[in-house]
């Protein structure tokens, strides 16, 4: 069995592409016109020489569900069957974990299964939020124009996370090789020094003298203080799986100067871009509100959206209660009410969704120069600092010898 890449026609006078895995040429033509696909071209797809991550096979990327929704959006809307579009996806999948998961999607539809039921039987792949918007789209008849607000869903959401990574990334690299730098150096390099300056036989400077004993100290007890940190790190992780646990660290976080700002407009956009896509799709609001809680990232933020359910259960507006959480900025609330009044919530919310995915953008790299200037002063007190300890010494030394 090998690869071929294929380009074709539908009835509908649209071009499709795609991969399929078959023994030879004439069977993909053979496969297609069952599709009621007329091949135009077919290669055979050259083989990938890249090497693949141990266990990658066995998970499914969000970018591998943004291209698979985008290309389910096209085909249905081409005006392909529900179980063809599932076939040739499945069949042109490359992640063997994922081509499963399609494959037997599609064997439930057929045996009478709703889409939504049958993707709801892979959670791992295709979350609660996914499957809402499928059922939502089945009922109403709308289901490429629901998958298409999918796909742009989880590419803005796939955006949203790079943002943040990239965020973090730069100082925790920094920050890693500095702590790496520094342990090396208190444990490999000064100690050479400190047998040097014994055959000294003077006194040394007070720098070098603190230097020499945090050096012998970490040398002690550096794997004392390796077992303390992965169980602090341990003891953190646990108590944050704790319902009060998680809600004090979260409050926390939300409070520390500029990260706690950044983390509240990430939770903000993500809220508005998931209620924003449910509603506009037709879910229940309450059914919506549940969901979207559930993807806040944040307990105190989830909180504060429960607590807005409970108060739409009771005939309120969503509004009212976000407002009085005081944990969303009261420009989102006004314009939350805005759209209840005016019966276009859900444009409201993306439009707010969106002017946050730019506010994430400015405080990343608001954060990142910021960043940048306190871990150079950092780098040059720390390590600046152990390099000159150690040569005051020498500089003694050869005054002492000039003179």
């Amino acid at each position: 069995m090998g690869k071929f890449m294929w380009e074709g026609k539908t009835r509908v006078g649209g071009t499709m592409t795609g991969e399929i895995e078959a023994p030879n040429e004439a069977f993909v033509i053979a496969q297609l016109r069952r599709q009621q696909i007329v091949p135009v071209k077919i290669k055979p797809k050259p083989r990938d020489l890249g090497f693949r991550l141990l266990g990658r096979r066995g998970k499914v990327s969000k970018r591998e569900l943004a291209i698979f929704t985008r290309q389910f959006a096209t085909m249905i809307d081409a005006g392909l069957p529900l179980v063809q579009c599932l076939d040739i996806l499945g069949l042109q999948q490359e992640n063997q974990a994922f081509k499963k998961v399609i494959l037997k999607v599609k064997e439930d539809v057929e045996s009478g299964s709703t889409f939504a039921d049958a993707l709801g039987k892979h959670p791992h792949v295709f979350d609660e939020l996914f499957v809402n918007l499928v059922s939502a789209g089945e009922v109403g008849g709308i289901l490429d124009t629901i998958l298409s607000r999918l796909a742009a869903y989880i590419e803005k959401a796939m955006k949203l996370a790079k943002q943040v990574k990239s965020a973090m990334v730069y100082p925790s690299t920094i920050l890693a090789v500095a702590l790496i730098v520094t342990v090396v150096l208190l444990v490999y390099v000064i100690p050479i020094f400190g047998a040097m300056f014994d055959d000294f036989g003077a006194t040394l400077p007070v720098p070098t003298q603190f230097v020499l004993a945090i050096s012998a100290y970490t040398r002690k007890y550096f794997l004392v203080g390796v077992v303390l940190l992965v169980l602090l790190v341990m003891g953190i992780r646990w108590y944050y799986k704790q319902e009060n646990g998680r809600r004090r660290i979260d409050r926390l976080l939300l409070r520390v100067p500029i990260f706690g700002d950044l983390l509240r407009k990430i939770a903000v956009a993500r809220f508005s871009r998931t209620l924003g896509t449910m509603v506009s799709s037709g879910v229940p609001i309450l059914e919506s509100m549940d969901i979207v809680a559930k993807s806040a990232g944040n307990k105190i933020i989830e909180e504060a959206i429960l607590k807005a359910r409970t108060s739409i259960s009771e005939g309120k507006t969503i509004a009212e209660p976000l407002a009085d959480s005081k944990v969303f900025p009261v420009m989102v609330t006004q314009m939350v009410s805005v759209g209840e009044a005016t019966g276009a919530l859900d444009t409201m919310l993306n439009k707010i969704a969106d002017f946050y995915d730019d506010e994430v953008d400015s405080a990343v790299g608001a954060l990142t120069s910021l960043l940048e200037p306190m871990l150079m002063i950092f780098l040059g007190v720390v390590i600046g600092g152990l390099v000159i300890a150690m040569y005051l010494p020498i500089f003694k030394l050869a005054g002492v010898v000039g003179g």
